[in-house]
């Protein structure tokens, strides 16, 4: 799907990633960009410089989601490309981590991606097609090292991606899942020096260049959005050899926990948040 002159809705758009995303779409034309954050000073900043229009919203609630959708809708007529971007690292850990950690995790990073999804089909079905842009994680390939929430979230939000492209992509609706390793956003640069270590270990990429590949993969209607290359050919490794790949992230654990003294509580407990994912 060409980007110029669509109708495009962007979560978790004040920062990071959703920031570059907001800049790309404008710098390619499109017709009208409605910007979601809880971060309202930032979000009505960048809608300012682009031209966008800002929306204060929860993704993790249904009904805030729905009402944003109808919003969207009423201010741009429809919606061409819904890119669900927002999302949070949450408690790391298993045993710290309460029910209700869990559950907003797993409303952020997974029900926000189907919530859209359900109340934005109807739109982009009657209009006879549509885009949607699922941000999940490399951690959502492979694992995330002492954050179960964050691994489990980001799988689930591959895995749905994967579903809706299968069963709506002859029916004029695009998918493609973002699955990035480090990013340069404020949440690695301010995380605790484990884990920028761990999340950069392939190099850290400007939230520029990650948006300038998911425009590319929006108008070749690719699915799949590795811009660390290194990822598929960990892909490989993993689904060849599981025993293999599994061995070595648990020395990878080992050699973390050598490297950093505070390694082995980090790594039980991990906590930090990504607001821009």
């Amino acid at each position: 799907m060409k980007v110029e002159n669509k109708r495009v809705v962007i979560t978790g758009s004040a920062n990071g990633i959703g920031s570059s995303l907001a800049c790309a779409f404008r710098e390619r034309n499109a017709k009208s960009i409605v910007l979601v954050d809880l971060d309202e000073s930032n979000n009505e900043k960048l809608a300012n410089e682009i031209n966008g229009i800002p929306y204060r919203a929860n993704v993790g609630n249904e009904d805030e989601i729905i009402n944003l959708i109808e919003f969207a809708n009423q201010k741009m007529n429809g919606i061409d490309i819904f890119c669900s971007n927002a999302g949070i690292s949450g408690t790391g850990g298993l045993l710290n981590a309460s029910n209700d950690d869990w559950n907003n995790i797993w409303n952020i990073n997974v029900m926000s991606h189907i919530h859209a999804a359900k109340h934005s089909l109807p739109i982009m079905l009657e209009q006879g097609e549509g885009y949607f842009m699922n941000t999940a994680s490399a951690a959502g390939l492979l694992t995330q090292l002492g954050a179960a929430g964050y691994s489990v979230t980001k799988s689930a939000a591959v895995s749905f991606a994967e579903w809706l492209k299968i069963t709506y992509g002859e029916r004029g609706i695009g998918v493609s899942c973002l699955c990035p390793q480090g990013v340069r956003t404020p949440m690695v640069e301010d995380a605790p020096e484990i884990v920028g270590s761990l999340v950069s270990i392939d190099g850290l990429l400007e939230p520029d260049d990650v948006a300038n590949e998911v425009i590319k993969a929006i108008e070749s209607d690719q699915f799949l959005i590795t811009p660390h290359p290194e990822v598929l050919e960990y892909m490989k490794i993993k689904a060849s050899d599981p025993d293999r790949w599994i061995n070595g992230m648990q020395s990878l654990t080992k050699q973390l926990i050598d490297a950093f003294p505070d390694a082995k509580n980090m790594l039980r407990d991990l906590e930090y948040e990504d607001e821009s994912d």
